[in-house]
């Protein structure tokens, strides 16, 4: 990539932050359109445009800034920013190709359509539906006396049972937006408190582990991934991300095969990441990112070319290669809020933990600057390089170096919502 390289993101956060630092060591001038002056990204972006992520106009001025514009994440306005592409605004992924990735309804149509595995589902709108209207008899009819039939609560599409998983379908993440169901009461407190139109519900998957893949394709349809990896949750949040799972050769070709249809089908430029559940069933598609994605995060140290590279490479219109390990592995450690401190808190840069983990061996610390703590919020990571070349023991040094962090870094405290009793 040459200096002359220019390129916008929509969003300032921890992914718009890592990105520049990739950019800066590749000579790419990035500039970010977000509202706070104390976003992530600001202080290593060229430039900035302040102003709300779905600010239309706003964007247009970060497009007279760079060559072409790619976002930080899913939450966009697609039908504002026609009128800029219309206008020759050149956008990484295509906004068409973005349109069927930015809710979960969505999702779960494109999934169906290309025939790919994932969890059974309904619209949540559905259970307000009437059941389907029995022929009439006459004869009954006349025996009908005038008292109206009782009201029926609502009732779960037939193939369905408790528990469930209900998801917003849109602007969910990190464990919010979504709501487990162990009952009929549960169904009903939601539907109560929620527009049901904008809810999803699938059925809640067993699963021995989380798998995830980030995988990219450039402009001449080349299609790369990373490393499969597993990642673990915490209260439905990432926990740790252990890189790479050695999973049999078949495993891998299919994970490879579900992004490379994706991607292909949808003649998507960019990167995209893949949640999988692998269990019983085999692998089933879980939630899709159009972006970068924690799950990635190891590759910044772990591989020649990152996360971050490979976006950067797809926006600026260059080729991709296929991402190699440069270490026999890596352990991600998210560093989640585990006391609740407000910004001015002398404390709340949890100074002392931050210096115990960068003295780690062979442990490189991202912190991402963030104003306050509050329960589960991601304010940085950890990854700490791996040296065993054989899977288990290179899992057993993972969980000893896991053992080192939470010793420095608890966990926050309270259950996981996402297990069914």
């Amino acid at each position: 990539m040459g200096a002359a390289t220019s390129i916008g993101i929509v969003g300032g956060g921890q992914l718009a932050w890592m990105l520049a630092e990739a950019a800066r060591r590749r000579g790419v001038e990035l500039h970010v359109q977000t509202p706070g002056a104390q976003d992530p990204a600001v202080a290593l972006a060229s430039s900035v445009v302040h102003a709300e992520v779905r600010d239309v106009q706003a964007t247009r001025e970060l497009a007279s800034r760079c060559s072409a514009i790619s976002f930080e994440n899913e939450w966009v306005d697609l039908e504002g920013l026609k009128a800029l592409a219309a206008d020759g605004v050149p956008f990484v992924p295509d906004l068409e190709a973005l349109r069927p990735l930015v809710c979960k309804r969505s999702q779960r149509e494109l999934l169906q359509r290309l025939n790919l595995p994932s969890p059974a589902w309904f619209p949540l709108a559905q259970v307000h539906e009437p059941p389907p209207q029995q022929q009439a008899d006459p004869d009954a009819a006349a025996e009908s006396t005038s008292t109206p039939p009782a009201p029926s609560g609502p009732a779960l599409p037939q193939g369905f049972a408790y528990p469930l998983m209900a998801k917003a379908a849109s602007g969910g993440y990190d464990g919010k937006g979504t709501e487990v169901l162990r009952s009929d009461t549960d169904l009903e407190q939601l539907l109560a408190q929620v527009d049901a139109e904008g809810w999803i519900v699938e059925e809640f998957v067993s699963f021995e582990l989380e798998l995830a893949v980030v995988a990219a394709r450039d402009s001449l349809g080349e299609v790369v991934c990373l490393p499969v990896v597993q990642t673990h949750q915490h209260q439905q949040v990432c926990d740790w991300v252990l890189a790479p799972y050695q999973a049999p050769h078949a495993l891998q070709q299919a994970v490879r095969n579900i992004a490379a249809s994706l991607l292909t089908s949808l003649n998507y430029v960019g990167v995209l990441s893949i949640e999988l559940f692998y269990g019983p069933r085999g692998l089933l598609i879980n939630e899709l990112a159009p972006r970068t994605h924690n799950s990635g995060h190891y590759s910044i140290e772990t591989c020649d070319l990152s996360q971050f590279d490979l976006q950067l490479l797809c926006v600026a219109g260059q080729t991709v290669a296929e991402p190699e390990l440069v270490a026999a592995g890596a352990l991600m450690v998210n560093l989640l809020g585990f006391e609740e401190r407000v910004a001015d808190d002398p404390d709340s840069s949890y100074a002392s933990q931050r210096e115990a983990l960068a003295g780690l061996a062979d442990a490189h610390l991202h912190w991402y600057g963030k104003a306050g703590s509050s329960l589960g919020r991601k304010l940085g990571h950890v990854t700490l390089l791996l040296h065993q070349d054989d899977p288990v023991a290179r899992r057993a040094e993972a969980m000893q170096r896991l053992e080192q962090v939470r010793q420095i870094w608890p966990l926050p405290p309270g259950p996981d919502p996402a297990q069914p009793s």
